[in-house]
């Protein structure tokens, strides 16, 4: 199963599998890393995994029972170091 839950695009259909076995594909197939980590609302951890190497990257969703499912993947990767512009600031 864990084969094909992140060779295929993400579609209306989620791909879900265990966590260690969806780290365990993005790394060795397409050396992806997380970049970033967050909260959703019901309690989820959504993380970006991606690789500089190839430029594949990678969202999922773990949700609270530990089950990952892929949200979206793609190409052409970059990492952006963009300062926020304040409210009201033209620049």
């Amino acid at each position: 199963m864990a084969t094909t839950i992140v060779a295929a695009p993400a579609s209306a259909q989620q791909n879900c599998a265990q966590r260690d076995q969806i780290l365990d594909r993005l790394t060795s197939k397409y050396g992806e890393s997380r970049q970033s980590i967050g909260l959703a609302p019901n309690s989820g951890v959504v993380e970006v995994f991606a690789s500089d190497e190839t430029g594949t990257w990678t969202i999922l969703v773990t949700n609270p029972n530990g089950i990952t499912c892929l949200i979206a993947s793609g190409q052409a990767f970059e990492t952006l170091a963009e300062v926020a512009v304040a409210k009201g600031d033209d620049a």
